[in-house]
């Protein structure tokens, strides 16, 4: 049994797994679930009732900071789809932008060791209670900068993002972070529903070498959402 009655009272960096990490959340900020079908398996994914909730004025201020992490979104539908499909046993991956951790949870089920990234720290929280409610592990998390990159983070033999395309900085600075991350032989996967800077991105990966090996397009359909989910396979040139 856990003891919640000082829960209320963490801020929000203590260090917290399990069953107490996720009652801090709830306590946190309203909380729902939804639950993303993929294939024959169903994830169960905690995440914020409403994104609007989380919107602070200070955060927009200092550098137009939204928080789109914490919805599921198509893209990180797709893309799941797509990383359950591969093998990870003995490979390194690593995610950029996890949000609510629908894809670090498919990577990690595909049997990739996964480091998931994302600016927010309650992104990284919800993805370490996703990763634990369902597999009963412990995510690997760490707070990054696109701007301001680490120096110590390695290479990876995957690197996975979805919907991150939104602006013309980070289509302009991803394919410098993938030069930097990927392994001899690594594969970078890229879900995009075709934003708007989706085509500078493929400019970058002109300029900077690296290969679109692979485009492929997906239908995703769920009520009334309809949208073609572009993967691209992105290799060193």
């Amino acid at each position: 049994m856990i003891d919640t009655g000082d829960l209320s009272n963490l801020g929000k960096t203590a260090i917290l797994d399990g069953d107490a990490l996720v009652v801090a959340l709830t306590r946190r900020f309203r909380t729902s679930i939804e639950d993303a079908t993929i294939d024959e398996r169903t994830f169960s994914i905690l995440k914020p009732a409403n994104a609007d909730d989380l919107i602070r004025e200070e955060d927009f201020v200092l550098d137009e900071r939204l928080p789109y992490w914490a919805d599921v979104w198509p893209s990180s539908i797709v893309l799941a789809e797509k990383l359950l499909e591969l093998t990870g046993a003995g490979r390194m991956a690593l995610e950029l932008g996890c949000g609510v951790g629908l894809s670090t949870l498919a990577a990690t089920s595909a049997g990739f060791d996964v480091l998931s990234t994302d600016y927010y720290e309650d992104a990284l929280d919800v993805t370490r209670a996703n990763v634990f409610r369902n597999l009963g592990t412990t995510a690997r998390t760490r707070m990054v900068d696109w701007r301001h990159f680490p120096e110590d983070l390695g290479t990876f033999d995957l690197v996975f993002a979805s919907d991150v395309l939104y602006e013309k900085e980070y289509a302009e600075l991803l394919p410098v972070l993938l030069l930097r991350l990927l392994a001899p032989g690594g594969v970078a996967l890229i879900a995009d529903p075709g934003r708007v800077a989706a085509p500078v991105f493929v400019e970058a990966c002109a300029i900077h070498r690296l290969e679109i090996q692979k485009k492929e397009t997906r239908p995703f359909e769920a009520g009334e959402i309809k949208q073609k989910i572009d993967i691209y396979e992105i290799g060193r040139g």
